[in-house]
């Protein structure tokens, strides 16, 4: 009887390895990330405040279709309610993220500012790349672009088409905003990657006009 069993188990370890060497290796899971709700508020410098919440924010993680670790896809979700303290002139909202590859974006906060570790990597306002709805993410090690969400045509002031990434609400004291498995392909960064939403909320009234910035959670893309 041992004899016959220890002829199963060897035709089982065989079979297995047999399996294992002509079945293809199947790729990693997708990840899913939900990100918690968050009420930021600000105040402009004719007192005005501006509260944004952010909520049903959401990422679907997984290995793009050239099957290495420099490539990525990510479908990103997240809604968005700008309240302001009086009627203004108008709102605007651009809605993006930032994706960092071997950085720290973390250390961003709502006021645009990261203190003093803040350097160009990891401030939106220096960083020399920015891509738009659609497009490809490419970037490497200590590196972070700006990803628009909203990118649309419109005609300027001399009739040619521009693009613009910011939604315009005129004449009112709130806004809403909202987006649904928007498509982030990243390539490139062959270590850990992050992204962070970021709604730049920018407010006219009466008194002057400014942008402020409200910042979401960081995130993983492995």
């Amino acid at each position: 009887m041992k004899k016959i069993a220890s002829a199963a188990l060897a035709v089982a370890g065989l079979s297995a390895a047999v399996v294992g060497l002509s079945t293809p290796a199947v790729a990693s899971a997708d990840v899913k990330v939900v990100l918690p709700h968050l009420t930021q508020t600000q105040t402009l410098g004719d007192g005005t405040s501006v509260t944004v919440a952010r909520s049903n924010e959401r990422a679907n993680i997984n290995p793009s279709l050239g099957g290495t670790p420099l490539h990525r896809n990510a479908w990103v979700s997240a809604s968005y309610k700008v309240k302001t303290s009086k009627k203004v002139n108008w709102i605007k909202i651009q809605a993006g993220y930032i994706v960092g590859c071997q950085v720290n974006i973390g250390g961003l906060n709502s006021n645009g500012g990261a203190g003093a570790a803040q350097n160009s990597a990891t401030d939106p306002s220096k960083q020399s790349a920015s891509v738009s709805s659609g497009g490809t993410i490419t970037i490497g090690p200590g590196q972070a672009v700006n990803y628009t969400v909203f990118d649309y045509e419109k005609a300027d002031d001399f009739g040619s088409q521009k693009h613009d990434s910011k939604i315009k609400y005129s004449k009112t004291d709130h806004a809403r905003l909202s987006y649904t498995n928007e498509t982030m392909m990243i390539n490139g960064c062959g270590g850990y990657a992050q992204a962070r939403s970021v709604a730049n909320v920018s407010v006219d009234t009466d008194n002057g006009r400014q942008v402020l910035a409200f910042y979401g959670r960081p995130f993983s893309l492995g």
